[in-house]
């Protein structure tokens, strides 16, 4: 695949460096010579010393043969317009990198759509997201985030006195917007339908929206009564410790968040409604004894300083936190810790590197789709309704979907939800769909 990335910065060049040794045919523009020398003696990529706006650099990186296109620089402006630029010169996928503070804007104006742009990320909210699936449900065994953040996947073991254990799913009733869409058990994994019955053990993949969805999932787990609230402390107010707290207040959680910098607490003070600003260094253990931190369920460590990172976290474990999690930018290290860190105390390292590898890893396929993530017997899949197809223009419950078939998402524009039976498909939408492997061509004949 010929691929075009612009910036070779933290992000840029890990991208560039693991996609030339899939073999992919790699483009990268960089602004800044030194840095453009340096890769191109370290990677088998064609490099392009200029600037990702130019026309002329665009053209030399042979912008016309390019089928994804991906903005990775640290400015909003640049990604934006060399993205839309290469829209506008055919490129048919393409990718760019913004900060969070104008990815949290999207729901008041839809920056995909003016700027022609696929699809936006930021790869500090995507490192947060990771962080925060660990605290959203720490009995799930995965929790992930789909359309920008309106529709959450987790996936729940049915216990043994749990509310749903013997229910099918039509007597379970499901509040609107929750989606039942895989179950697992045993050697066998299927897409269920109305009549399925849960039994104790089963892994349970269920859609809808994140407050919802947590109510949902006690009565699919032992959980009866109220639930207590989680207490985490935050090492960092960064972007990356700002988005996690800010994520954190939404799912009612007591968050505590230390930073060493006192102009950045009066930042966060005023930014954040329920969370406590303790002017503080984390990483010194004394800190952490005067706030008794070692109470906290959570202390996850975003600090810039990897080595502080992971001290701290040893640091808050031997003070008795019951979790620690940490920012990793090696993307290597961030492996080995998460392979190994559990013997002393980190249950996960996440890269900010690696989340965006994988965030990028969907766009690089032929196929009309994206598969957003694979199952066993099943993928979730991202797809448009193409004019003329014969969704288009009928009520999801007015359309034949075949056994194995079940759609957990709906986007329009800005709007984003678990589509109900009597929502209109229109051409141009995009879904989610957890699609079983026997269904998925008589699927994509409907809206293809």
């Amino acid at each position: 695949m010929n691929i075009i990335i612009v910036g070779a910065g933290e992000i840029g060049r890990h991208l560039a460096s693991s996609l030339s040794e899939e073999s992919h045919a790699i483009s990268v523009i960089e602004s800044d010579a030194g840095l453009a020398e340096d890769l191109d003696s370290s990677i088998d990529a064609k490099v392009v010393s200029g600037d990702g706006t130019s026309v002329a650099a665009l053209a030399d990186a042979d912008v016309g043969t390019c089928a994804l296109f991906l903005a990775l620089t640290s400015s909003n402006t640049a990604n934006l317009m060399a993205a839309s630029m290469a829209k506008s010169m055919g490129v048919p996928k393409v990718v760019a990198r913004v900060h969070p503070g104008l990815q949290r804007e999207e729901w008041l104006f839809d920056f995909k759509g003016h700027f022609g742009i696929d699809h936006l990320f930021s790869s500090e909210r995507l490192t947060a997201i990771e962080l925060a699936k660990f605290v959203r449900n720490p009995d799930s065994l995965a929790v992930e985030e789909l359309a920008r953040g309106r529709i959450e996947l987790q996936q729940l073991r049915v216990g043994g006195k749990a509310e749903a254990r013997g229910l099918s799913l039509r007597k379970l009733s499901a509040p609107e917007g929750i989606r039942v869409a895989k179950v697992g058990r045993g050697e066998r994994h299927f897409v269920p339908n109305a009549e399925t019955v849960l039994e104790e053990g089963d892994i349970v993949t269920i859609f809808g929206e994140p407050r919802k969805l947590r109510t949902f999932a006690q009565r699919l787990q032992d959980k009866g009564g109220k639930t207590e609230r989680l207490r985490v402390v935050i090492f960092g107010g960064n972007e990356y410790g700002f988005t996690l707290a800010q994520m954190l207040e939404s799912l009612d959680c007591s968050v505590r968040v230390f930073e060493r910098d006192a102009k950045l607490c009066a930042e966060l003070a005023d930014r954040l409604s329920n969370t406590t600003i303790i002017h503080a260094d984390a990483s010194v253990v004394t800190e952490l004894e005067e706030e008794q931190v070692g109470e906290a369920d959570f202390f996850i460590a975003t600090s810039p300083d990897d080595e502080d990172n992971v001290m701290s976290c040893l640091q808050a474990h031997t003070l008795g936190v019951k979790h620690c999690l940490t920012l990793i930018h090696r993307a290597d290290y961030a492996a080995a810790i998460s392979a190994s860190g559990k013997h002393f105390g980190i249950r996960a390292a996440v890269s900010p590197r690696e989340a965006t590898r994988r965030e990028i890893q969907r766009f690089i396929t032929t196929d009309r789709f994206h598969v957003l993530k694979s199952f066993e017997g099943a993928d979730l899949l991202e797809i448009r309704v193409n004019k003329g197809s014969i969704a288009a223009g009928h009520m999801v419950h007015e359309v034949q979907w075949p056994p194995g078939v079940v759609l957990v998402g709906h986007l329009r524009g800005i709007h984003a939800a678990v589509p109900g039976p009597d929502e209109v498909l229109l051409a141009g939408d995009h879904l989610h769909v957890m699609v079983a492997g026997e269904s998925r061509k008589a699927f994509l004949k409907l809206v293809e």
